[in-house]
């Protein structure tokens, strides 16, 4: 009798859906997307010089690279949920402690953010996996940044502007959203994942499971798809800004161009239309083919500041369109009895993007000023529209069901009255 007070939501968990897994990015968004265009500032300033941030950017990105890759053997031993509950922590404390102004304590409040979102985001690709239908992802993909287009549009014009009013300001806004991230993923009750029965007994060594990876050609293209897109948006992200400051358009460009590059996503579900018109395939390759272009012809014209940065934030709007539909050829290829592992493999896109582009970026500005790394990125997004060619025409597109068999291959069985 007491059973029937008690709320159904209660007694029994909901399934988690992609309307809750959107929340949960949008939440991440807010907190993500306030500091985005401060980092870069605040670094600037505490250095006061290029290649001394991509230095520190490079250190940083190892040290987040290291820790997704050990995640997948932290969670044999820690429960997955509090390995997330875990990153909520390192989020709210990395933000709090760049309010302390110094320039160690700015360094270290990076890492730990950065290492925030890669243990987050490892997280967060296994419970899509265990939840979400393969067929669901690109749906998932889309809410995701529709839900996370207030976040990304809103907080790096805000984060500046607040951060010129009172430093601290953004880094406590980022730590209450931190603390929101929490909430929603406690409310959802996502637990510790779906438990899989693998036929082998699982690896003891935390880096084995990279052969895996390193043997399926489906996955490392995907891959590369998300290391290319997320460089170009550390290049837009990190040097756009000092490419304002250098030239004499302030600090608060960056963080109004990234604002508007961003307004993009509430063009998510046009974008997902267009993907689902035509194919993967040909969203991924002019997403990459336009950015790159755009990306070239901002490096060509450093010398006219604005009109690079206006090339900059069109690319920008194609790499949201490649956020939409470049991820898609990893997850899809991913077998279900390696969700946890190749999820930790996936977010390192993150963390080798955020090692390569400082370091090249380093080797290029010894030689040429900023607008030399946006040469850089666009050859590397060409590169990555000529590798699109290898993506199969049906990637993503819903199998014939049995039922519908019939059906289908009478319409592909031409009508006799109709001639030859």
């Amino acid at each position: 009798m007491h059973d029937r007070r008690i709320p159904e939501w209660l007694r029994h968990a909901p399934a988690p859906s992609v309307r809750g897994f959107a929340i949960l990015a949008g939440t991440e968004a807010v907190a993500r997307g306030t500091l985005v265009s401060v980092f870069p500032l605040v670094m600037y300033h505490a250095l006061q010089d290029a290649r001394g941030v991509s230095m520190v950017y490079f250190l940083i990105g190892l040290a987040s690279l290291l820790t997704g890759l050990m995640i997948p053997s932290l969670v044999r031993f820690v429960p997955r949920r509090w390995v997330y509950v875990a990153g909520t922590q390192m989020y709210a404390g990395g933000a709090l402690l760049m309010t302390v102004g110094r320039p160690e304590t700015a360094i270290a409040g990076l890492a730990l953010f950065t290492v925030a979102v890669v243990t987050t985001f490892v997280c967060f690709n296994a419970y899509v996996l265990d939840h979400i239908a393969k067929i669901e992802l690109g749906r998932l993909e889309t809410s995701r940044l529709f839900y996370s287009a207030l976040g990304w549009t809103a907080g790096p014009a805000s984060g500046v502007f607040l951060y010129g009013w009172w430093p601290a300001a953004p880094f406590l806004i980022a730590a209450v959203a931190a603390y929101g991230m929490l909430a929603v993923f406690l409310v959802m009750r996502l637990g510790n994942g779906r438990l899989i029965t693998r036929s082998r007994a699982p690896v003891a060594n935390p880096f084995a499971y990279v052969r895996r990876f390193l043997a399926q050609s489906r996955l490392i293209t995907g891959w590369l798809f998300a290391v290319i897109r997320s460089c170009g948006w550390w290049i837009y992200v990190v040097y756009l800004p000092i490419f304002a400051v250098q030239n004499g358009l302030g600090d608060r460009l960056g963080g109004i161009a990234l604002s508007l590059a961003n307004g993009s996503l509430f063009l998510a579900p046009l974008m997902l239309r267009f993907m689902q018109r035509t194919s993967v395939r040909t969203a991924v390759r002019t997403g990459f083919l336009a950015s790159g272009g755009l990306f070239l012809l901002a490096g060509l014209s450093g010398d006219i500041p604005a009109v690079a940065v206006l090339c900059l934030m069109c690319g920008a709007v194609f790499l949201i369109l490649l956020d939409v539909s470049a991820g898609l050829p990893f997850l899809l290829a991913v077998k279900p009895s390696e969700r946890t592992e190749m999820s930790a493999i996936y977010s390192s896109y993150r963390d080798v993007s955020g090692i390569l582009t400082p370091g090249v970026a380093w080797v290029v500005l010894l030689a040429a000023p900023v607008s030399g790394v946006f040469l850089a990125g666009g050859a590397a997004l060409l590169g990555a529209w000529g590798l699109a060619t290898r993506l199969h025409p049906r990637l993503g597109q819903a199998r014939i069901g049995v039922q519908a068999y019939p059906a289908a291959v009478a319409a592909l069985i031409p009508d006799p009255a109709e001639p030859a």
